[in-house]
């Protein structure tokens, strides 16, 4: 879907859809592909939530760095290394992206990331046994970016208490209608998770509003019309964007799509974001490396250069 139009199904839209344990410092050429294993060993006291993330950064002054990557791209194996990594330089929450093989909300990096990824066999279990043994080893909370059929399909109860049992914290469904995410956020309340809502530059105010006060963890700021994707610069309107939900809550507010350089990241941080998300750029630099190892030295990189531009 090259833009999203008026009438698309778009959670803005009339009818849309404890700490973190001190860090390791990150490192250079101790990257590995072996296979995820199991490590008991490192099964520490629970990730904290989302909401408690930015709630800690507050205190300390800092602004939160949020990465998303998709599942299976290159390979799950990758994808495994590439949480860890993300998680030793400092990310503070991480989004994983369930490939989907009709993403409205993605623009063509991340909609060829699911094709690839698809096309490899990744499926939602397979990324559940992969977290499985990954999550126990990092520090920083995971978000679920997940469409909203995935969750139908396997059933709301089924798909809430089985993320919770891997110890998912957050979960952002960019199709669900504000109309229909009552059940949704019931199952996921019940189960300690946070459901992440978003809101965009064409949201009317009393619906920002109304989407504001139901998002858990955070508001989920889009910073420009259409789909995911990097872009030269961000909009200066996003400014007045942030004021105008501050203004009405005092929720977190992390602002993504278009969001991939350092220079992004510090002017949305100097325009009051809690937040900053992260997703095309890093997708890009995995999904279209000369090979795996050469992708996780970019993404290593490109990682620090961000957090390096935060407060």
């Amino acid at each position: 879907m090259a833009a999203l139009k008026a009438t698309t199904s778009f959670v803005h839209l009339k009818n849309p859809h404890a700490h973190c344990l001190p860090r390791l410092p990150c490192h250079k050429s101790t990257l590995s592909l072996k296979r995820f294993t199991p490590m008991a060993a490192l099964t520490a006291s629970p990730t904290v939530g989302l909401a408690e993330t930015f709630t800690r950064l507050k205190k300390q002054g800092k602004v939160a760095l949020i990465p998303y990557i998709t599942a299976g791209d290159p390979d799950l194996s990758t994808t495994a290394e590439a949480l860890k990594l993300l998680d030793s330089c400092g990310s503070d929450i991480i989004e994983l992206g369930v490939p989907y093989s009709d993403p409205l909300a993605d623009g063509p990096v991340i909609q060829a990331a699911a094709t690839r990824s698809l096309a490899r066999g990744t499926n939602f279990n397979a990324i559940l046994s992969m977290l499985k043994e990954v999550v126990p080893q990092i520090s920083c909370p995971i978000a679920l970016f997940t469409y909203y059929n995935p969750i139908l399909k396997r059933g709301v109860d089924n798909f809430m208490s089985t993320v919770r049992d891997i110890g998912i914290r957050g979960l952002v469904v960019p199709d669900v209608p504000l109309e229909e995410t009552e059940s949704l956020q019931k199952e996921a309340m019940k189960n300690k998770i946070e459901l992440v809502l978003l809101t965009t530059p064409t949201t009317p105010t009393d619906r920002m509003k109304a989407i504001v006060e139901a998002s858990e963890g955070f508001v989920y700021l889009v910073s420009s019309i259409g789909v995911t994707g990097a872009r030269a610069s961000v909009s200066g309107h996003v400014q007045t964007l942030i004021r105008e939900i501050k203004e009405s809550s005092t929720k977190p507010v992390a602002v993504g799509f278009g969001i991939s350089k350092p220079e992004h990241v510090q002017q949305v941080a100097g325009w009051g974001a809690d937040g900053v998300i992260v997703g095309s750029a890093m997708v890009k630099l995995l999904g279209e490396a000369q090979s795996p190892e050469e992708g996780l030295k970019e993404l290593e990189k490109f990682a620090k250069s961000l957090k390096s531009a935060l407060p």
